[in-house]
């Protein structure tokens, strides 16, 4: 699967696209200056995912290879 699919799916999942999910990571304190705060791992964010919008880990670590610019969005 590539990397866009995977983020096509979690909006179609979650109704939400990652910069979304970047805005409520950032009021939710997992990220701070939209880089990931201070002693957040990636099983928090997992967790959120998990929690709010029941992502699985794969998808869920697709966001945070975003929030950690391991990855970028590609381009359109």
């Amino acid at each position: 699967m590539s990397f866009q699919a995977y983020l096509d799916t979690i909006k179609a999942k979650t109704g939400k696209t990652p910069d979304q999910l970047r805005q409520l990571a950032e009021t939710r304190g997992l990220l701070e200056d939209g880089k990931v705060a201070k002693g957040v791992k990636a099983g928090d964010v997992v967790a959120w995912l998990k929690q709010d919008f029941d992502l699985g880990r794969g998808h869920a670590m697709a966001i945070w290879a975003l929030f950690t610019n391991i990855k970028q969005m590609p381009a359109k």
